[in-house]
């Protein structure tokens, strides 16, 4: 802030180098002066304050007058004659105003005339025009701090108290007084103050710049550094008479306000006790939001999707996405029932998907609202998401037909770090959306705290300086500004598809929500609130004084919408039940029956032919592109696979290429995202090559597959997580035939992402009816390497899950698993072959329903010798293995079998080799829980089962009060009636995941393989 409240000092024009960050265009100063010699640079930022006989004044900025300078050293003749006069004339001594000479009075022959005298009266003209573009620049620079945007008049935008030197009283500070304010000054090409004409008197260009900047609406965009886009905003809101509305366009407004304040007030009136977060102060959100959706879809928007936080949510239902109103009222109703399985929401959380005919452009729009949780700005990633998904299959690349708009409060725009990581995906071109419209309803207080508390910047909205994207303050008591800057809002996002920001600075008339007292803790605003005449009141007697309507016809629409309101609510009184799917965002067309359920629930196999293996094998270990160089390391992995796949073997980098290339030839779309992932962080993967001799030049061979194969997208993201999950998430909600995934850089990452994963992910089915598939990718598993990336937390995820850990489930026995599936709310998966990765990959898609699908991934296994599955495990016929049985000695003699060990993951593969050292085949089985959740009770029923003489442990690397053991141990009771104990062997309980020693990682390892072994470990323990 300190560079902006003296940079109007810095511009004050004494000498050239004061003006060095102004700029502007090259404006032509006509056939007797055309600058005609050559051009030795291009300059970057200069300023023009041109006259008529005056070519000097188009070199004000220093960088201009340097560079024309050490031109003029190197050659004289390559600059115009009239700048070689001013420099030798300047190197003669004299002052600039005097080293200055026409280029009419030069000699016939074109030979400069070294002076003698001075000009004093050229050197004040120069002076005073350099005053005027600074003052002209120092209101396009901080006009906003002067302009009148609080509706209370009591702002705590704080600035410092630093002066900002604007308006006539302040013309000293720029060199010029009072006697210059009738003189006549030539305006430069960075305003449009004078409309057609191209000089005013002083005067006259400080009222037309107080119009522009300092009224109820301030302009943030002076730090954008593209010229064409600051004069486009100069253009839209210096031009004088911008803000003209027709009779028509005043009367909708109107009747919209109307809509707006009248369903609070009728909300108030039945439900006064009731929380619904109303819009009183921001009543003008309504038709702002209304003005944005009619002028994109003017500009050709076919779909807006939308999200916001609670307050004013059922207005915008009704009044925007216009949700029929029965349905909003009767969901007051405490005796009404619930339809639907799961927890349900309240009202102001819940969304909606609503397609209509957009009555000002006469076209079909769909509006969705996204529906979220009371955790702010957590659904900005996800909004964002979704609409990169709608344009990407509609293939609006662009961004012309699909939009969003996000509706944010002053505090949670300013305190959460989730909008700073929206605003970083913006501009990213796996993860843009081509230009977001921010609407900021700026209550200037954040539940009880106040705005001096709530952040350190003077505006809430500075978040949005760092991608240039410009930001609109606007009185909100004035809705004609407000219709306004939504109008230019649209179209600057329409133009230049980049992010805009309309902060509509207005006030909360109660408190937090209805039931809350905020006179505790802003005693004065409150006061203030209370003698606070409402906007429709406002506005309402400036258009009947205007003559635009009459009282009547004003008293005529209040009533028809009150009526409107009191016949729904009489409907509503009919309404017994509520239906969570009326409210659903993300409908998916075709997929459900049309009571929203399954339209089968038979699992298909997820197998392939040997032909299709050996074809997706052979893209993936090779270079589909011709003359592109790949690294040398890449050679031997390629080769590597290939070998692989002439002996009919997989490993994990394969199963999970299996996976993908086979849904692409089915025609599904696949998208990879996270930190790192088209290499993969452990160098597995390799699904984007790059040519080693071209910079830039890339190869993805699984777009390669097949003619009519679906795209593959791979994306590195950004270095977030809690945006991009976010983001994936409302990507996977558009349709159900894609596969998403994410992976984490490694799996403990995923705990900056919490929020997403608590409020959507986990209960997204049970709160809003909303199915999704996302796949989360979380690499885990104790390697040594100390305590962050080693554990994913698992215990995080099976305490999440839905299934009741004493109840056997009671279902037929040839649909337990799909019916498991289709029950719980997500599904938690360790694989510990690539064969059971590629079959839960594709089951993913083959299933007949859509749930959310965790899979801790390896490190170590990605190399491991023994981590590899053959083509006869993925050949049709074969399915996802839920639990792996002991297939070896042990099985074979089931009655001498002493112990069983349950197991999941890498652990295998060290409890094997273990019992190959320790010679126990024949007396100690393993079995793999491959799939924790839904936990397979079936199964593992069969397994302990067929041991009859075995005890039972579960094994984990992981420390006892993490891991798997508290989720699997009640479990397997059940299973087994509680006729047997479940022994543990792993590490014992700790605080961090995992140790930071190597040696003591190794000791832990050999204690608990120990333990798992030892048939009597546990004789003694009851």
């Amino acid at each position: 802030m300190h560079r902006l409240r003296t940079c109007a000092a810095r511009l004050r024009p004494l000498t050239a180098s004061q003006t060095a960050q102004t700029f502007s265009q090259q404006r032509p100063i006509g056939a007797a002066g055309a600058v005609t010699g050559p051009r030795t640079f291009q300059p970057i930022r200069c300023y023009t304050a041109p006259g008529a006989a005056e070519p000097f004044l188009n070199g004000t900025s220093s960088n201009y007058v340097e560079e024309m300078y050490s031109a003029w050293l190197e050659d004289p003749k390559s600059v115009h004659k009239s700048w070689d006069v001013f420099f030798r004339n300047a190197n003669a001594g004299a002052p600039p105003g005097a080293a200055y000479q026409s280029p009419l009075g030069l000699t016939e022959a074109g030979m400069p005339l070294v002076m003698t005298g001075a000009q004093p009266n050229v050197e004040k003209l120069v002076e005073d025009h350099l005053a005027v573009q600074s003052l002209i620049r120092a209101y396009q620079v901080m006009g906003h701090h002067n302009a009148s945007l609080d509706p209370l008049g009591i702002s705590c935008v704080n600035f410092d108290d630093a002066p900002v030197n604007t308006g006539v009283q302040h013309v000293g500070f720029y060199g010029l007084d009072e006697t210059d304010l009738d003189k006549v000054f030539r305006l430069p090409t960075t305003t449009f103050i004078g409309g057609s004409e191209s000089a005013l008197p002083l005067k006259e260009i400080i009222r037309r710049l107080e119009m522009a900047y300092c009224q109820h609406i301030g302009v943030e965009f002076m730090f954008i550094n593209d010229l064409e886009q600051c004069q486009w905003i100069r253009q839209k809101f210096e031009k004088p008479g911008v803000m003209q509305f027709t009779l028509e366009e005043k009367r909708t407004l109107l009747a919209r306000m109307v809509r707006s304040t009248r369903f609070e007030e009728f909300l108030q009136r039945k439900w006064s006790s009731e929380k619904r977060f109303g819009l009183e102060g921001c009543e003008s959100l309504i038709p702002a939001l209304k003005t944005i959706i009619d002028k994109s879809s003017e500009n050709g928007v076919e779909n807006v999707i939308m999200g916001m936080p609670h307050r004013g949510r059922l207005n915008v239902l009704a009044n925007v996405i216009r949700k029929e109103l029965e349905q909003i009222f009767c969901q007051f109703d405490s005796k009404l029932e619930a339809a639907d399985e799961g927890s349900g929401d309240v009202k102001y959380h819940l969304g909606m998907y609503h397609r209509r005919i957009n009555r000002v452009t006469d076209r079909n729009i769909t509006l969705s609202l996204m529906a979220n949780p009371s955790h702010l700005e957590a659904v900005d990633p996800v909004v964002q998401g979704k609409t990169k998904a709608e344009q990407f299959y509609c293939g609006d690349t662009e961004g012309n037909r699909v939009m969003s708009i996000l509706l944010h409060g002053d505090a949670a725009f300013a305190g959460q770090g989730i909008v700073y990581e929206t605003f970083h995906l913006s501009d990213l071109p796996s993860y843009t959306t081509h230009g977001t419209v921010h609407v900021v309803v700026n209550n200037q207080i954040g539940f009880t705290t106040d705005p001096r508390m709530a952040r350190s910047s003077p505006y809430p909205t500075d978040v949005a300086r760092v991608v240039n994207a410009p930001i609109f303050h606007v009185n909100a008591d004035d809705p004609e500004a407000v219709m306004y800057v939504c109008n230019v809002a649209a179209e600057w996002r329409a133009t230049f598809h980049k992010d805009v920001v309309v902060d509509l600075v207005c006030y909360r008339r109660m408190g937090h929500n209805e039931m809350d007292e905020p006179m505790f803790t802003q005693p004065l605003m409150y006061k203030q609130i209370k003698k606070q005449k409402g906007v429709l009141q406002k506005y309402a007697e400036k258009l009947i004084a205007e003559g635009a309507v009459t009282r009547q016809e004003y008293e005529e629409e209040i009533a028809k919408y009150d009526k409107i309101c009191e016949e729904a609510h009489a409907r509503s009184k009919d309404e017994k039940i509520l239906h969570i799917k009326h409210w659903l965002d993300s409908p998916w067309p075709g997929f459900f029956t049309l009571d929203g359920m399954p339209k089968s629930m038979n699992s298909p196999s997820t197998g392939l032919s040997e032909e299709d293996l050996t074809h997706i094998g052979q893209v993936a270990s090779s270079v589909p592109v011709e003359d592109f160089t790949i690294h040398g390391g890449l050679s031997r992995i390629l080769k590597s696979r290939g070998e692989m796949i002439k002996n009919r073997m997989v490993d994990w980098a394969l199963g999970e290429y299996m996976a993908f290339g086979s849904l692409l030839k089915e025609g599904t779309h696949v998208r990879l995202s996270g930190q790192d992932v088209e290499r993969g962080t452990f160098s597995h993967r390799h699904h984007v090559l790059h040519d080693q001799n071209v910079d830039k030049r890339t190869c993805i061979p699984m777009n390669h597959m097949s003619p009519n194969q679906a795209p593959y997208t791979v994306c590195n993201s950004s270095l977030s997580e809690y945006g991009v999950l976010g983001f994936e998430l409302g990507f996977a909600m558009a349709s159900p035939n894609a596969l998403v995934l994410w992976e984490a850089q490694f799996g403990d990452f995923h705990n900056t992402a919490q929020c997403i994963i608590d409020q959507f992910i986990c209960p997204g089915q049970a709160k809003w009816v909303r199915q999704n598939g996302i796949v989360l990718l979380l690499p885990h598993g104790m390697e040594g390497m100390g305590p962050e990336h080693s554990s994913a937390r698992p215990e995080r995820f099976l305490q999440m899950c839905n299934d009741d850990p004493d109840v056997y489930p009671k279902l037929p026995e040839e649909d337990f698993a799909v019916q498991q599936l289709y029950e719980c709310n997500w599904i938690v998966v360790n694989c510990s072959t690539p064969g059971n990765l590629f079959h839960v990959l594709r089951r993913q898609i083959l299933q007949p329903f859509r749930k959310p699908l965790i899979i801790f991934t390896p490190k170590s296994l990605l190399r491991h010798p023994e981590a590899k599955s053959s083509f006869d495990q993925m050949l049709p016929g074969t399915h996802f293995q839920r639990l792996i049985p002991e297939h070896g000695v042990a099985a074979q003699n089931p009655e001498g079998v002493k112990r069983i060990v349950f197991c999941t993951g890498k652990v295998f593969y060290e409890l094997n080799k273990e019992r190959k050292a320790k010679a126990m085949e024949d007396t100690v089985a393993i079995a793999r829980i491959e799939q924790l959740s839904p936990f397979p009770f079936d199964l593992v029923k069969q397994e302990t089962a067929k041991y009859p003489n075995a005890d039972l442990v579960w094994c984990q690397e992981e420390h006892k009060n993490q891991g798997y053991y508290d989720y699997v141990k009640p479990r397997m009771r059940t299973t087994i009636e509680r006729a047997k104990p479940v022994w543990y062997a792993g590490r014992e309980p700790a605080a961090a995941p995992a140790t930071g020693n190597k040696k003591a990682h190794l000791l832990e390892l050999t204690r608990f393989l120990d333990t798992a072994f030892d048939l009597d470990a546990f004789k003694d323990q009851v």
